[in-house]
């Protein structure tokens, strides 16, 4: 069977003020009506029942989602510990799948990113699969055409195509998968056409990535395998506390994507954004005449291409003001350089050093 894994513990520090500890990006509602894991799990609908979805996230955002996603079963959320990268939680994920279901296939996928053509996302998660069944070894991704010389995401270089028929997505073996690049490699890639963003996303069989971790990475595999063996008994949460701080945390990419052997990319025939910061609002939200992307109650006066972000209730009104990041919520309130975007992180860490939790 297939299985959707959707791992929801970041923390969307580029996002504050508007993303917090216990409201963070992929419980924000950035276009439309539904939160952004909301969107995650209705893209799933018809494809992978509720009884087959779990949600890994930070243990403190569980009420929050399970608030946000009714249908979904009290067991279809595991909250982590601590955050420990993406290889131990999709490890926990691979072997809660396993118990259930030995031969299942695991499709696995961030809470907050946005993608376009619900039915091409599914026929592309399907043609995965089919790939996945046809070679229980194989790994398969999902790549995204580039569409400028990107410097904050992975690539990943395709090598021969793979023969697909009817009207299946392109699919190549993978060459190489490559780190985030500087400003004239990442020109190199998009002018060679051969690279791909590297969206995330995965499919593979459960077992196949317990091998590779167990292989790779034999000291997280023991301390995963030790939380599995605790699972139905009354120790259960402090083996699985003790146990997954003592993990090192390292990504799925650095433990087992770049040292795969039989990895297949298929070109995303989907439109995808990961809407990593404010700015990407103008792509989801579009802007007016003056550049500017306004979700809020707004007057302004020469006001141009400005990021404008409230609520319903408060009136923001900017005089004279261009390329800025205004976002204002109850008790916090940002403006920004929209090109100084980057130091949101940095102003975050100086509210955890004064210690001013309130504003976290």
């Amino acid at each position: 069977m297939l299985h959707a894994i959707i791992m929801a513990g970041g923390a969307g520090t580029r996002f504050w003020p508007a993303s917090r500890t216990l409201m963070p990006k992929q419980l924000l509602t950035l276009s439309g009506e539904r939160s952004m894991i909301q969107g995650t799990i209705d893209r799933l609908d018809g494809l992978v029942p509720a009884d087959n979805m779990l949600i890994v996230t930070n243990h403190r955002l569980v009420d929050g989602i399970a608030q946000q996603l009714p249908e979904l079963p009290e067991s279809g959320i595991l909250g982590e510990p601590c955050k420990r990268d993406t290889a131990p939680c999709i490890g926990l994920a691979a072997l809660q799948v396993c118990r259930n279901d030995p031969e299942g296939i695991m499709a696995v996928m961030p809470s907050d990113h946005v993608i376009q053509a619900t039915d091409k996302f599914q026929a592309a998660i399907q043609q995965a699969a089919a790939l996945v069944e046809e070679s229980p070894e194989r790994i398969v991704t999902f790549g995204i055409r580039p569409t400028y010389p990107a410097e904050i995401f992975g690539y990943i270089e395709r090598g021969d195509e793979l023969t697909t028929s009817g009207d299946a997505a392109a699919a190549f073996q993978v060459a190489q998968f490559r780190e985030k690049p500087d400003a004239a490699t990442a020109q190199q890639y998009l002018d060679s056409g051969n690279f791909y963003w590297n969206a995330g996303i995965f499919v593979w069989k459960a077992s196949k990535i317990l091998r590779e971790l167990q292989e790779r990475q034999s000291e997280m595999f023991a301390h995963l395998q030790a939380i599995e063996d605790a699972a139905g008994t009354d120790g259960y949460d402090e083996v699985l506390r003790e146990r997954f701080a003592a993990i090192k945390g390292v990504s799925i990419d650095y433990a087992v994507m770049e040292h795969a052997t039989d990895v297949v990319v298929i070109e995303a025939p989907f439109d995808w954004d990961d809407v990593g910061n404010w700015p990407s609002l103008a792509r989801l939200l579009g802007t007016d005449d003056n550049g500017n992307t306004i979700d809020a109650k707004h007057l302004g006066i020469d006001t141009s291409g400005c990021i404008i972000r409230g609520d319903d209730e408060h009136l923001i009104a900017t005089l004279g003001i261009e390329d800025c990041i205004v976002v204002h919520t109850p008790d916090a309130t940002l403006v920004a350089d929209r090109k100084n975007e980057e130091s949101i992180r940095q102003l975050v860490k100086m509210i955890e050093e004064n210690d001013w939790q309130q504003y976290l």
